[in-house]
């Protein structure tokens, strides 16, 4: 596998993560000409590593899907779902600081910075001078023990966690339960990011990405084994058990990059003071946790307001953003591919191409969520009607959810540009507290927005105060990246999301109507799959979107080759 700092081969040009830069500008690899102005294609080493990650993350979200779905009618919309959906808060908090949060925004650059330090030293560092090994001494034991206190701390202190987050709720008593079962995540899944952002350091992808498949099959099948003993705690079990195994589906991987005797070597003297190979991490620490915690606390704000809602709206609220933010997670995985790239070139003094690959991310990113919002909006009824309207989950609720989905598919674009865009942020290796700040500006949005939005509209308005909100982080985020960290041109960015969502808008116009023909259900999701990219793609050629035609020609290139 091809690294970021890879040397150039003479009269080759040099590669700039990947896309030959010294290369004809009419020439585009694989022979196909370029667009002007178009992103360039990702190197072959991280287009493959994108495919992969890109389609287990897929199997990992149709698998929850799938563990929604299983939910929904064993238990469908009602006080018993709402109390687990409150514990779950615990996991998905976890998820985001520990796993694609805090943990990978911290440690992909120190070990980026640790393999960048390694190969500069002079032969083959022994296990006291590797740069690598001393960061593994000096995080993952303390990392270990502060996350086991933390788990045991909030499973004795469920009571008060369920009265400070639902004082509403129904039935407090299951929630306590079954928070006490996931609070095991906060130790499980605070290891699996941490051996995910080392696997992703070393450009090691296929594990990191088969954890969310691991996780939800355990939920499903734990819930269909205990649901009849248990009632819904069988969830909050399956959701502990599936912690569990993430972490063992990246051991083999993790043991292969740290063999067993250097890592118990490593751990033995692990008293490295921080910062180590020269990132601050522990000055980072604050800031980057405050702002993963600033995105998830947008959820904590919608189920204290909706705890006082009738009974289901938690519920209603968590299929929807279930749903609707699938296209988010696809487009960040192009991120999070080429987040070690940008670290990496941050740790080789090459700004120049960081900046560069991360203008291209934000285009390609946009385009994917954008068009995964389009379908989410103008099928949102047929898409919740095919998923979940079987068993205890009713029309009623496939209709409340649906319009909560659409309203969420409006701040997609905010929440992909915000986890796109603090990974620069934190690749500059120095504190700043300005992404903590702009997180904490679009919060205030959401809380100052809901109370009356929820008065006024129900559950859809806690959904629009939640778009509202992450919109303003991401145009904050936008504006200062462009101004003081690295050299991305906003305006040219923001000129193609723009375009990209011009197209979106013609493409739920169009196709929602359309969709909605069908008696059927399944026939208008179809229906919708079809309508909604042909009239996206049409409407982005018309306003010149750059990114749609570099794909058509890159498209039309492949089929020539296949020729």
């Amino acid at each position: 596998m091809v690294g970021a700092g890879a040397r150039p081969v003479a009269g080759a040009g040099r590669r700039d993560g990947g896309a030959v830069t010294g290369a004809p500008a009419a020439v585009r690899q694989g022979g196909a000409p370029a667009v002007p102005g178009a992103p360039a294609p990702l190197g072959r080493s991280l287009a493959r590593a994108a495919a992969l990650t890109a389609g287990l993350t897929a199997a990992g979200a149709l698998c929850g899907l799938l563990r929604d779905r299983t939910l929904a009618r064993l238990f469908g919309a009602g006080s018993a779902t709402d109390a687990f959906l409150v514990a779950w808060t615990v996991p998905e908090m976890a998820a985001t600081l520990l796993i694609e949060g805090a943990m990978a925004l911290l440690l992909v650059p120190a070990f980026s910075r640790a393999l960048a330090a390694r190969a500069a030293a002079p032969g083959a560092p022994d296990d006291a001078a590797d740069p690598v090994r001393a960061l593994l001494g000096a995080t993952l034991p303390r990392l270990s023990a502060a996350l086991a206190g933390g788990s045991a701390l909030l499973a004795a202190g469920a009571p008060l966690f369920v009265r400070l987050l639902a004082p509403g709720l129904a039935d407090p008593a299951a929630a306590v339960d079954c928070t006490r079962l996931t609070a095991l995540t906060v130790l499980t899944f605070g290891v699996t990011g941490y051996l995910s952002a080392a696997l992703r350091a070393h450009r090691s992808f296929a594990a990191p990405a088969a954890i969310y498949v691991a996780y939800n099959l355990t939920i499903i099948g734990t819930m269909l084994a205990l649901h009849a003993d248990w009632g819904v705690r069988a969830a909050a079990a399956g959701v502990a058990l599936g912690g569990a195994l993430m972490v063992a589906v990246q051991l083999p991987s993790f043991v292969r990059v740290l063999p067993p005797l250097r890592l118990r070597r490593a751990v033995a003297g692990g008293t490295a003071p921080l910062p180590v190979a020269g990132l601050p991490v522990a000055g980072l620490l604050a800031p980057v946790v405050c702002f993963t915690f600033g995105r998830q606390a947008q959820v904590l704000v919608e189920r204290f307001l909706a705890s006082g809602l009738p009974a289901g709206a938690i519920s209603h609220l968590n299929y929807a953003q279930k749903v609707a933010q699938l296209p988010m997670v696809l487009s960040l995985m192009i991120c999070t591919v080429t987040f070690p790239v940008v670290a990496r070139a941050v740790a080789d003094g090459e700004a120049a191409r960081a900046g560069r690959r991360i203008a291209r991310d934000l285009t390609l990113a946009g385009l994917v969520v954008l068009l995964g919002a389009a379908y989410v909006a103008a099928c949102a009824p047929q898409i919740t009607g095919v998923l979940f309207e079987r068993g205890a989950f009713t029309a009623a609720d496939t209709a409340a959810t649906a319009a909560v989905m659409r309203v969420y598919a409006l701040g997609l674009l905010g929440h992909s540009l915000a986890g796109a865009l603090i990974r620069p942020f934190c690749a500059a290796g120095r504190p700043t507290w300005y992404p903590a700040g702009a997180m904490a500006a679009g919060l205030l949005v959401t809380a100052g927005a809901g109370p009356a939005a929820v008065r006024w509209w129900g559950a859809p308005g806690l959904a629009a105060a939640n778009a509202a909100g992450i919109t303003t982080t991401a145009v904050l985020l936008l504006h200062k990246l462009g101004t003081r960290f690295v050299a991305v041109r906003v305006r040219r960015i923001a000129a193609g999301l723009g375009r990209l969502a011009v197209a979106a808008a013609a493409a739920v116009a169009v196709g929602g109507p359309l969709a909605a023909l069908p008696a059927d259900p399944l026939l208008g999701a179809a229906a919708g799959a079809l309508l909604v990219p042909a009239v996206f793609a049409g409407t982005a050629l018309a306003v010149r979107a750059p990114e749609v035609r570099h794909l058509l020609v890159v498209v039309k290139g492949k089929l020539a080759d296949a020729r």
